[in-house]
């Protein structure tokens, strides 16, 4: 505890060297169960920008006006939110994210950081909102295995190795939780960004109204199986206790998990809501992935789709029980679904996921037209021009990035410019969040 006092009495003497231009009223807040900006409701439409700091950089690696013709396709079709990566850690795994962001402990790609505060930089001219991702608990950044690595722990896993495989990759990752000292490394780094100053505009990130929310990390899990359930208070601790360390060096900012929802809670509504109740939790959030949870197989759509689309209806509802009972927002911040019969390329038949994404679009905006506690979702992901130039479709550093992670198939999930009915279907979806966020009102207490 000393240390958070320490870093809580830097944060003060630091912020009382500049005078932010900002009020609260600036800032997206948490009203009940739903956000308001500037006094107003705000619903939104939004997607995953993950690479968009790759984009951003300068030189022949990143690519900035890619970037800026992107956001302005997004603007256009009405997204307003942008859940972005800004943690990457060089990893011992293969087909982990190249370079890192963090190389080591506290050894920083200026250059990425750099693309950063542009992304954040040209999100601000565009009226848009950035929900960012402060670590992994998958390997395709690095992550808490590589945190766990770093800090000495010689038995670290690789899910690719078959004498170890993904359950005991879950685990070991989930051991972060009660490392201290992948913990101090953790929390270095997030200091290290809360209280960067962005070149383009001037302001620390702690006082930038373009960040809506802080997110513990991407799909942080208890862990699997028994091991999961044994470690799921140290899961509870460690989200309370860092979301407190982020609230004592920003006031600012909404702070959210990054979780799955029951998906990534061993399916219990017990550890979801046990994870998101802290006061430090501003709202809550779940993901929904058909394909990965073997409800949908794209090759056989006539046989999956029906199913996959019942269970994921009901996956929804459920999530927005468990937010009333918490009191707090959601958000569906993760959801995609392969092209038909599981293609990659640009151009090829997209059937299931516009009735997909149109099934979901239809269920987020009756239920917030219902009062439902429902604020937004964002889908996976978006490609905008990307496109793989490997025949395999593997992602190889210095590739151009597509919205699927590099351990995926370049083109699994994304969304491509060329997929014309998919972005009539999100347009449309995002035309009409607004709609509500204009016809809302809210009752204070």
């Amino acid at each position: 505890m000393k240390k958070f006092t320490l870093f809580s009495v830097f944060l003060i003497l630091f912020s009382g060297c500049g005078v932010s231009l900002f009020n609260k009223t600036d800032f997206v807040r948490v009203i009940d169960t739903h956000f308001e900006y500037k006094g107003e409701p705000y619903y939104f439409a939004g997607t995953n920008l993950w690479y968009g700091c790759y984009l951003g950089r300068s030189g022949e690696q990143g690519d900035r006006e890619r970037l800026k013709r992107e956001l302005d396709y997004l603007k256009e079709l009405g997204i307003t939110n942008l859940r972005v990566l800004a943690a990457s850690e060089k990893s011992y795994i293969r087909g982990s994210l190249e370079p890192a962001i963090q190389s080591e402990p506290g050894n920083y790609n200026e250059d990425l950081l750099d693309g950063l505060d542009y992304l954040l930089s040209e999100m601000r001219k565009r009226e848009m909102f950035a929900v960012v991702f402060l670590s992994n608990y998958w390997e395709w950044s690095g992550g808490f295995a590589v945190y766990n690595r770093w800090s000495g722990d010689s038995n670290y896993v690789d899910p690719h190795n078959p004498e170890q495989g993904w359950t005991e990759f879950m685990n070991y990752s989930a051991k972060f939780y009660t490392n201290e000292k992948a913990n101090e490394y953790y929390r270095n780094f997030i200091l290290k960004i809360i209280t960067r100053k962005n070149k383009y505009t001037g302001d620390y990130y702690y006082e930038d109204p373009t960040i809506m929310a802080w997110q513990l990390a991407n799909e942080p899990r208890p862990g699997w199986g028994e091991k999961g359930f044994r470690n799921a208070q140290n899961f509870y601790k460690w989200i309370d206790e860092t979301a407190a360390f982020i609230r004592s060096i920003d006031p600012n900012h909404l702070i959210t998990t990054g979780n799955e929802g029951l998906g990534g809670c061993l399916n219990s509504d017990t550890i979801f809501i046990n994870a998101h109740k802290s006061p430090n939790i501003d709202y809550a959030t779940f993901h929904l992935w058909a394909k990965n949870w073997g409800w949908f197989d794209a090759k056989n759509i006539e046989e999956t789709y029906p199913s996959t689309e019942s269970k994921a209806v009901d996956y929804f509802n459920e999530h927005m029980k468990l937010a009333r009972q918490l009191n707090k927002p959601i958000t569906l911040e993760e959801f995609g679904m392969p092209r038909d019969n599981e293609e990659y390329k640009p151009g090829t038949p997209i059937t299931a996921r516009d009735r997909y994404f149109s099934r979901l679009f239809e269920l987020t905006a009756d239920s917030a037209k219902a009062g439902a506690p429902i604020a937004g979702t964002n889908f996976w992901a978006w490609g905008g021009e990307g496109k793989s130039v490997d025949d395999d479709y593997i992602w190889e550093k210095g590739d151009p990035f597509t919205g699927d992670p590099p351990q995926e198939p370049q083109g699994l999930n994304s969304v491509f410019i060329s997929d014309k009915s998919t972005l009539e279907i999100i347009s449309g979806h995002a035309a009409e969040m607004n709609r509500i966020g204009k016809t809302k009102l809210f009752v204070r207490n």
